[in-house]
């Protein structure tokens, strides 16, 4: 590189030297530029990092594949070395067959790993008086470690590396033979876990063609779907390196399984597994019994997946994790294929019923050849589903909204259809309700102004008019407000409509009249909000809006058709409010455990699986975002809002302040004495004896430190 200098003197200085330096025998040539350094960081410092695995190749049953590494920005990544904790596997896509008595079966493509090991039974990790585990000797698929060999690891010094395997892919006899075939889509995976950040890439390829575009995959969800759900740090796995999906898959093969406990490990056997959960039954002389599914931990910690509770309902709804259409994985579809009994056994064990004396599910429930009156297991499963997209496309409908003579608000309900047309009232389940409410746009009625168990109303306590197919309901249980005008009205629908249950020999799933054999379903439809003026709804008036706290799509993201109870989306503070706690309870500290609809969900089984049950994290509660709005979890917005709880040792009613009521939806148990101190020099009130003393005397400066930016980091751990 050529240095310009300003001084004429340093330029004659630098001449003679290089005369003396160089004598006679120089060329007059100026020296040539150095190369720039490569622009990188060093792997030790790098706080994200990306891998691709470019290309790989087979020569003799070697492989060698080559691999880049990147931060988040794309800047290459140096220093990788052999010693860092890197590890390679590598797996075909094999074509199985089964043999069911005399005919072989095609059983598809499935993944079956090179790399192998026979385990045996640790007995020190197999707990005493375990039910549903038979430990025996299993293999269990592995990867190899760049470490074991000196010669495999090539670092080029740009941020990209080559890896030739170990293991010779050609001779692969032992513990199990696996037999290797050009022509078969091969998987190199890389899994790197450095102290501050974890990488994982996979390359499919077809050796014979050296190509990797439109060759036989196996790539049924993609783990995005999986986020719906889950976390993403729940989901990185045996101690944080496994974190792709594609790497688990090629892992957990078919060969696979779990010494401890003796249960098969393959991918499609263990994911429906372990979401069949507590529901996961066993057909028995006895009757329907439990079989959960469940492994010994390294470690010998037991997971005992019978306690998960699946929050997906119906079940039956593949496409909670099958999602296809657009940018779907090339082989979304592959579960309507019908190739295999291992997902149905998973789901339903070897005998969902007494019915059922052979383990060859798709022998009857195929889409080819199927035995009269069963389905394939797409119509069995779809049945199920039907029903709700056949409700999903009518809607509710409210009219002629007044007074009673004796002052009790009256409106008419009609159920429509697709087509337009009112339902006739022998396929509306009339045990089901509307809920009244008034005041949604702040925190609904007060309990003691209007108990929900009197806002909420059965179609059966109207009257119904059949030539219009319309029902008159009355809220008799309850007083309309004083102060009604102007308010903001809600009228919630409950109604469910009644289907045939589907199952062996239904040809089609359909409304039907109610009876004791059919199933009711939820029609969904918003809630209908009006302002009330004088006898009636004020029809020029723009019904107010709650504040943003949760994102309804979240929830129902997770959860889908069925939540919990009266299944019409996620309204569940009209009826849960703020004031209201049980009688008795002795689970809770003093026995008046709390039925906001804060608490219930802050506290609800399965949103802290982190802590408690089975504690894999799946769901971690303290990821604020999991459920709240980016403006959900703003403090100060509602000073005039008043929670009721019970004392932790009394039990006796207690009222606090807005902010207050918030945080001890989750930390009341937990409060301490120097807690509480806080909260009351802030303002806050944790001793109130009525809403009034409570909105008398709160002067909450909580959101002065406690921004939602603070909040968001500390509950983030």
């Amino acid at each position: 590189m050529d240095i310009k200098r300003k001084s004429s003197t340093l330029n004659l200085i630098a001449l003679t030297c290089s005369a003396l330096l160089f004598g006679c025998g120089s060329d007059g040539k100026d020296g040539e530029d150095g190369k720039d350094g490569v622009v990188g960081v060093n792997i030790d410092s790098t706080a994200t990092l990306s891998a691709n695995i470019s290309t790989a190749s087979v020569t003799d049953g070697l492989i060698t594949i080559n691999f880049d590494l990147t931060n988040a920005n794309g800047v290459a990544v140096l220093g990788l070395t052999k010693d860092h904790d890197l590890r390679f596997g590598i797996a075909q896509l094999t074509r199985v067959s089964e043999t069911m008595g005399d005919t072989e079966v095609d059983r598809g493509f499935n993944w079956q790993a090179y790399i192998n090991a026979e385990k045996t039974p640790n007995p020190d990790w197999i707990p005493e008086g375990e039910s549903h585990i038979n430990p025996s000797n299993q293999y269990q698929a592995n990867v190899e470690k760049a470490a074991d060999c000196d010669e495999c690891f090539l670092d080029n010094g740009d941020g990209s590396y080559a890896y030739t395997y170990q293991v010779n892919i050609a001779e692969v006899t032992e513990p199990l033979t696996v037999t290797y075939s050009a022509d078969s889509t091969q998987r190199a995976t890389l899994e790197l876990e450095l102290p501050q950040v974890t990488a994982n890439a996979f390359l499919d390829w077809q050796p014979s063609s050296e190509s990797s575009e439109g060759i036989q995959t196996r790539d049924v969800v993609s783990i995005e779907t999986c986020y719906t759900c889950h976390q993403v740090e729940s989901l990185a796995l045996h101690g944080g390196r496994r974190i792709a999906i594609e790497n688990c898959a090629s892992c957990h093969t078919s060969t696979s399984g779990d010494p401890e406990s003796g249960n098969s490990v393959e991918f499609t056997y263990m994911i429906h597994a372990i979401h069949k959960g507590n529901e996961r039954m066993t057909s028995t002389a006895d009757g329907m019994v439990p079989a959960p599914y469940k492994i010994i931990g390294y470690g010998g910690g037991i997971h005992d997946y019978g306690k998960v509770m699946f929050p997906q309902g119906p079940a039956a709804d593949c496409s909670s994790c099958h999602v296809e259409g657009e940018g779907a994985p090339a082989d979304a579809d592959l579960f309507k294929a019908d190739l295999s009994n291992t997902a149905c056994v998973g789901c339903h064990t070897e005998k969902p019923s007494q019915n059922h004396s052979s383990t060859n599910c798709i022998g009857c429930h195929n889409s080819t050849d199927t035995y009269p009156g069963t389905g394939s297991a797409e119509k069995r499963h779809f049945d199920v589903m039907k029903a709700y997209s056949d409700a999903r496309a009518m809607s509710v409908e409210f009219s002629n909204i007044g007074l009673t003579a004796d002052g009790k608000i009256k409106f008419d309900l009609q159920i429509i259809d697709a087509a337009g047309t009112a339902i006739a009232g022998e396929f509306i389940n009339q045990g089901t309700r509307v809920v009244v409410a008034w005041d949604s746009d702040k925190d609904y009625p007060a309990y003691n102004d209007a108990s929900y168990s009197n806002r909420r109303i059965k179609l059966s306590e109207g009257t119904y008019d059949a030539n219009s197919k319309t029902f008159t309901i009355t809220g008799n249980n309850f007083d309309m407000p004083n102060d009604a005008d102007g308010k903001t009205f809600e009228l919630w629908s409950a109604v469910e409509v009644c289907f045939n249950k589907g199952g062996y020999g239904v040809a089609e799933v359909m409304m039907t009249e109610c009876s004791d054999n059919t199933r009711s379903i939820e029609v969904k439809e918003e809630a209908y909000h009006f302002v009330w003026s004088g006898t009636g709804m004020d029809a020029d008036a723009q019904a107010a809006t709650r504040r943003s706290i949760i994102d309804t799509t979240k929830c129902q993201g997770c959860h889908n058709q069925e939540v919990f109870h009266y299944d019409n989306g996620v309204n569940c503070q009209t009826c849960h409010t703020s004031d209201k706690t049980t009688k008795s309870d002795d689970s809770y500290p003093g026995g008046k455990k709390p039925t906001s609809f804060a608490y219930k969900a802050h506290a609800a089984e399965g949103h802290y699986l982190k802590y408690a049950g089975v504690e894999s994290g799946t769901v971690l509660k303290t990821d604020c975002m999991t459920c709240h709005t980016d403006d959900g979890i703003k403090l100060g917005r509602v000073s005039d809002r008043v929670w009721r709880f019970g004392h932790k040792t009394s039990g006796e009613d207690i009222w606090v302040s807005s902010d207050v009521g918030t945080c001890l939806s989750c930390h009341q148990k937990y409060l301490s004495d120097a807690g509480a101190s806080h909260i009351v020099t802030n303002g806050g009130i944790l001793d109130g004896t009525s809403e009034e003393d409570v909105q008398t005397r709160a002067s909450e400066a909580c959101s002065t430190c406690h921004t939602p930016e603070q909040l968001m980091s500390l509950h983030a751990h």
